[in-house]
């Protein structure tokens, strides 16, 4: 899959090609519907399917101070479109300048002139240009004149977990922020996933016979609520189950927010400057402050032990 960053990367001579707009932050379950009708639709044509987002999220140029926290970062939402057949993701720099563009000057220098769109596949609530003017409407209007059509695909709406209501990256953040990461996996369609670089903390886990990883998470990202969790720990290839702790860690009257990973059975692990990535599998227990410091350990046995039997439940 290639990967280019600005219009200037796309390669001189590109063809005509399928394309799917969007921050699809998350790649989320109704991002899949989308991306995966975008491949469907390219590979029937043979050419092939693109996928245009931005960078930093629009948002946060927009309304400075209001970035969203983040469901994946780019390298893991290009990996995971990458998994879906996507031929190219092009990351767009979303700057001030850009969000001037009209609806009409964006179609024409990115779709037309550019990545010679056939098809554009979008959502039924997509919405481009200077203050979101267009629409999927605007859009189909447009692509009368330069040669391509639009194809719009409805979102599946959950289940009663839900409300009813369709799959979003907005539902899933909440979900996140509320510890339910749980709902959140039946929306993204896998585990959420926290990355960053392990670094060296206080060493309490370590004294206590807990050793765990402190993971110095990625700007922006959405930590699931203060609490312990079972969870899988990625280093370099291998899964290992773990017990994952996120808050400020009270019993030591802690005041910085920390996602820090207990491998499971594993002894004599060096992950320091290491990346990682942490995925919540199910919420075991909140945070809490035990009155004495063994109360604290053997609660921590115990979280350790639902932490294996949840991991091993879901495969």
């Amino acid at each position: 899959m290639q990967r280019w960053r600005g219009l200037e990367d796309i390669p001189e001579g590109w063809g005509r090609s399928v394309v799917t707009i969007g921050s699809y932050d998350g790649v989320h379950r109704g991002h899949q519907l989308i991306i995966g009708e975008t491949v469907a639709r390219a590979r029937e044509l043979g050419i092939p399917a693109v996928v245009v987002t931005f960078d930093p999220h629009p948002s946060e140029v927009v309304r400075p101070g209001t970035h969203p926290p983040l469901l994946a970062p780019h390298h893991r939402r290009a990996e995971l479109m990458g998994e879906l057949g996507v031929d190219a993701v092009l990351v767009l720099p979303f700057t001030r300048e850009f969000s001037q563009l009209a609806p009409a000057d964006f179609v024409a220098k990115v779709l037309a002139d550019k990545l010679h769109a056939r098809i554009v596949v979008e959502g039924p609530n997509f919405r481009f240009g200077h203050k979101a003017k267009g629409t999927v409407e605007t859009l189909a209007e447009l692509g009368v004149a330069h040669g391509f059509t639009v194809e719009v695909v409805d979102l599946v709406e959950r289940g009663s977990a839900g409300g009813g209501v369709p799959f979003s990256s907005t539902l899933t953040r909440r979900l996140v922020a509320e510890g339910d990461v749980a709902g959140a996996a039946e929306v993204l369609g896998r585990p959420h996933r926290v990355e960053g670089i392990v670094v060296r903390g206080a060493q309490r886990g370590r004294e206590l016979g807990f050793p765990t990883a402190n993971v110095e998470t990625l700007p922006h990202t959405a930590i699931p609520a203060d609490g312990v969790y079972a969870g899988l720990l990625h280093v370099e290839g291998e899964a290992m189950p773990a017990a994952v702790s996120v808050g400020t860690n009270p019993q030591f009257d802690g005041k910085t927010r920390t996602v820090e990973a207990y491998a499971i059975d594993r002894v004599g692990l060096d992950l320091y400057g290491l990346h990682v990535a942490v995925d919540f599998l199910a919420y075991i227990r909140g945070q809490e402050k035990f009155a004495t410091l063994d109360a604290l350990l053997e609660r921590m046995a115990i979280d350790v032990k639902q932490a294996r039997e949840l991991i091993a439940a879901a495969g």
